[in-house]
């Protein structure tokens, strides 16, 4: 059941924390009286606009997993993937041995320091849209986003650590040596195990990372009686490690780095939803379905509007031409070790199909 709050909203304000409670789903008591729930039904869901929850932290930091006992003999800090089976019958193990988000100048965490997650003016948002206004029609659409992108007049450039005001669209500040700025450095130690063989070790890492402008958003689709939703997810980074290691990290292999790296990723739109399933077998299913063909004789052999049915032409260019549709991959710089590669671009990719399967091997 979702419900909405009467008679009154609520603001919580804890230190490094602040949470903009609006419409949400509590029952409280304050010196007002008792609040009460209603329900509310699809029609009015439909027109929710605005209420939901903002986060921002303030001087955040994280750091979890050490595969090493601590002097006093406490348990190893860690989290595992386990159940996988490798082809020749052995078990596979995933250990995530350091989990971190820190400051800028971690030095691939070591140094961790605080750093803001969000702004007040523009913050993590958990929220119920209106789907009219983004294009899913007559449905209330549950949103994740991260802070939206501005104009750039206002921002910052998405991949300089050093970007300064009007340089681009990204709200996320950087650090300065007077702020901590709202970009963290993020990144991993992984170890995977096959069998008795735990030499393969892999980093990752990113320095001042940016999601802006990316968000999940989920709804129900009545004719396939589905959940289904849209993915965006853009990141950011002035540069993008990834390195085998020793266990303790530091003795490195080959590192290869990818600077000015910009990953623009759009699955699915409100033309092609992703759909969400399992199936039969208890596998997971993940589709953006085809987009629909049109009927023989709406789209003229010459291919122009005139020729064509005006309605389905234009349905047609704006599919094809709709920037929100298409995905970007941009890198700057791509190396491995001391030997350069140059830049590369992959841009205007347009998912039209696309399904994702698993499979139990062990069948």
């Amino acid at each position: 059941m979702v419900s909405r709050l009467r008679k009154q909203n609520l603001v919580v304000m804890p230190h490094g924390l602040l949470i903009f409670m609006a419409g949400a789903c509590l029952l409280f008591y304050s010196d007002l009286g008792w609040s009460e729930l209603e329900r509310m039904n699809d029609a009015e869901l439909s027109e929710v606009d605005g209420a939901g929850l903002g986060v921002v932290l303030e001087a955040f930091k994280f750091s979890h997993g050490t595969d090493v006992p601590g002097a006093n003999g406490e348990q190893a800090r860690i989290f595992k993937i386990g159940g996988i089976t490798s082809t020749d019958g052995q078990d596979v193990d995933i250990t995530v041995n350091h989990l971190y988000i820190s400051g800028s100048g971690s030095n691939y965490g070591r140094n961790l320091g605080p750093v803001n997650l969000g702004r007040l003016i523009n913050p993590y948002r958990i929220d119920v849209v209106d789907g009219n206004t983004i294009g899913v029609k007559d449905k209330a659409v549950l949103e994740f986003a991260a802070p939206a992108m501005v104009d750039s007049v206002q921002g910052f450039d998405c991949t300089s650590a050093a970007a300064v005001a009007g340089s681009g669209p990204c709200s996320s500040r950087p650090a300065t040596a007077d702020y901590i700025g709202e970009r963290p450095d993020v990144g991993l130690q992984m170890n995977v195990a096959v069998g008795s063989d735990r030499s393969a070790n892999i980093n990752i890492h990113a320095v001042s990372a940016v999601i802006d402008g990316s968000y999940l958003r989920l709804w129900g689709d009545n004719d396939r009686r589905q959940m289904v939703g849209q993915f965006r997810l853009n990141f950011y980074s002035p540069e993008l490690s990834i390195h085998a290691c020793d266990q303790d990290g530091e003795s490195c292999g080959s590192r290869v780095l990818l600077t000015d790296f910009a990953l623009e990723l759009a699955i699915g739109n409100e033309l092609q939803p992703v759909f969400f399933d399992v199936d039969g077998a208890g596998n997971f299913v993940v589709e953006v379905a085809a987009i629909q063909q049109p009927a023989p004789g709406d789209i003229g052999a010459d291919g122009l509007r005139g020729s064509s049915d005006a309605a389905t032409w234009d349905f047609y260019e704006d599919y094809y031409t709709n920037p929100d549709y298409r995905s970007n991959l941009r890198i700057g710089n791509f190396s491995v070790s001391d030997r350069d590669f140059g830049s590369a671009r992959v841009e205007g990719m347009l998912i039209q199909h696309l399904e994702i399967r698993t499979r139990d091997l062990a069948r």
